[in-house]
């Protein structure tokens, strides 16, 4: 066996014979002497039977092993939460997906931390669950590598485009509007998701994997690896390997995940069009890894000199598997290179500079050049004015261009559910700004997806006749005209809490402006009059979480440092 370094956190743990109470309990378990001598790497394995996403991870959490064990350390795998989004949307389950991230982070914090091992392998695919991952690795700052599921293939054509799980919402707008029959939904709900994996479409999921790579924290290329193929077990062979290199190397999780790295990810993101979640996962993950000067300005920064040169669903028909034949986040990064930090360390031990040599171009169907993207920027946009005094996030690059600048009536509603049903029965009309609040990370609490809402005015055939704005957030499959993350939230009385139907609202995106027709005197009367809402819980996580939780513009983090304490 190759040697490592006599400082393994592990073996202050197991060295004989103060340790042998700690070695005896492994050893109940089936390990070794041969196995506790050598570095112990902690599977952080996030599979279940509820995420299609991580379906498949049990599979490969076994392949990832045999890449430690043939490298000379030996696998020690756990158990973590992962909760479905999709599953979740529009009902009270929305409420506690977003707070998943940080129970995420604590957990995988906690059982490295109390068995002071000495590396570890995240394994995950989804939206919360990969953000709360990489969370977790650069709070602890050991060796990481993070393992995704991959994505799921398309389903079947509809709407002349391969279907996916989204299809399904805006096929129950076609259906309530008399477009389509029974069957044709019914089929549609058997066939829009063909095998396991993430989601197809580059929705928060897919983009968190593919940001996570940018970052340096996947194997060049693992990203996108379809759930169900062969090179997917491959790569996590592969990572299990590399994993023991990194500690044999002492390279550690902040050595990547620095300012460096996180404005590699974010340009990536913003290259190909990410979800606007980003704007919350990116300075949670920096505030982990201590990296407070990256801000949702820094961010808008980085997306308005960031050409848009990846095109993928929702903007385009080409799922996810499309884009990694195409070349994937590699071939992206190639275009991006010259405004990348090529130093940047990664998870191969090289840098980026290193690890794009001999890349080849990708499929210009999909990734275009830098040279020639499908547009100058816009992955991301951070609107300010009367409404959002603090910021609010929106995507131009899933918004069309005629809809760059919306002005109309304000239509509120209190909660999604109201809204929904306001849709479905038809009382939405083209020209009405749908106003969804007390949705924030405090008002919701949970800060919810508006998903559902915006995919059933696209069924209903008002998309690009309507706008929506919300204290919540957006899934990345969303497109129409949208604005959230609006703060100050409604629950801390921000300007959206003031708000009445008939309100003039503009949207005015090369302005970055977000803004109501009031006085400073109107909404200040109207302010006078406002009572903060009572919490819709009153125990359990869901109700600490409301107490705890920064506002969007933080990255809807809950601070640990000592110096806000």
């Amino acid at each position: 066996m190759q040697s490592f370094s006599g400082d393994l956190r592990s073996q202050r743990v197991l060295q004989w014979p103060q340790g042998s109470v700690q070695r005896s309990l492994y050893k109940s378990m089936g390990y070794t002497d041969d196995d506790l001598d050598r570095p112990l790497i902690g599977i952080a394995n996030s599979w279940n039977r509820v995420v299609p996403g991580h379906y498949n991870l049990g599979l490969v959490a076994e392949y990832v092993k045999q890449g430690i064990l043939r490298a000379g350390a030996t696998p020690v795998e756990f158990g973590i939460i992962a909760a479905c989004d999709g599953i979740a949307q529009a009902h009270a389950g929305m409420h506690c997906i977003l707070p998943t991230r940080d129970l995420i982070a604590h957990d995988v914090e906690m059982m490295v931390q109390a068995h002071q091992f000495d590396a570890v392998v995240l394994l995950g695919s989804c939206d919360k669950i990969v953000p709360g991952l990489l969370m977790a690795a650069a709070r602890l700052d050991v060796p990481a590598i993070l393992v995704v599921g991959g994505p799921m293939e398309g389903g079947c054509q509809f709407d002349g485009r391969a279907a996916d799980v989204t299809s399904l919402t805006e096929g129950l707008g076609m259906f309530a509007a008399g477009k389509i029959d029974e069957p044709t939904l019914r089929r549609l709900e058997d066939e829009v998701a063909p095998t396991c994996g993430s989601c197809s479409f580059l929705g928060t999921a897919n983009t968190m994997c593919c940001v996570a790579e940018a970052m340096g924290m996947c194997l060049p290329g693992s990203a996108t690896i379809p759930a169900t193929h062969a090179a997917r077990l491959r790569a996590a062979q592969a990572s299990g390997r590399q994993i023991v290199e990194l500690v044999r190397r002492r390279v550690t999780a902040c050595q990547i995940i620095n300012r460096g790295g996180i404005e590699n990810a974010f340009r990536l993101g913003a290259a190909i069009g990410g979800s606007t979640n980003l704007a919350l996962h990116i300075p949670a993950i920096a505030y982990e890894a201590q990296c407070p000067e990256i801000t949702v300005d820094v961010l808008e920064e980085i997306a308005r000199s960031t050409p848009h040169i990846a095109k993928i669903n929702p903007s385009s028909p080409f799922n996810i598997p499309d884009f990694h034949l195409a070349g994937g986040v590699p071939a992206t990064m190639k275009e991006l290179l010259p405004l990348l930090d090529r130093s940047a360390m990664t998870v191969t031990g090289q840098c980026v500079e290193e690890n794009l040599r001999g890349v080849a171009d990708g499929d210009r169907r999909i990734i275009r050049a830098a040279g020639d993207p499908w547009s100058a920027g816009g992955g991301l946009a951070v609107l300010r004015g009367n409404l959002a005094p603090r910021t609010a996030i929106t995507k131009p690059a899933a918004i069309s261009p005629k809809q760059h600048v919306f002005t109309g009536r304000a239509r509120c509603f209190d909660c999604e559910e109201a809204a929904i049903r306001a849709v479905m029965d038809g009382v939405v009309c083209e020209g009405d700004v749908v106003v969804i609040r007390y949705e924030g990370p405090k008002g919701g609490p949970g800060m919810r997806e508006m998903y559902t809402t915006m995919k059933l005015l696209y069924g209903r055939g008002l998309a690009l006749k309507t706008a929506v704005v919300t204290d919540g957030r957006f899934s990345g499959t969303n497109n129409g005209c949208f604005v959230g993350h609006v703060s100050p939230e409604a629950a801390e009385g921000g300007p959206i809490a003031l708000l009445r139907d008939g309100d003039r609202i503009t949207i005015d995106i090369p302005r970055r402006r977000l803004d109501v027709e009031l006085s400073d005197e109107e909404i200040q009367s109207r302010r006078a009059g406002w009572k903060r809402p009572t919490s819709k819980f009153k125990r359990g996580y869901l109700a600490l979480y409301a107490r705890l939780a920064e506002s969007a513009d933080l990255g809807a983090i809950i601070r640990h440092d000592a110096e806000s304490r």
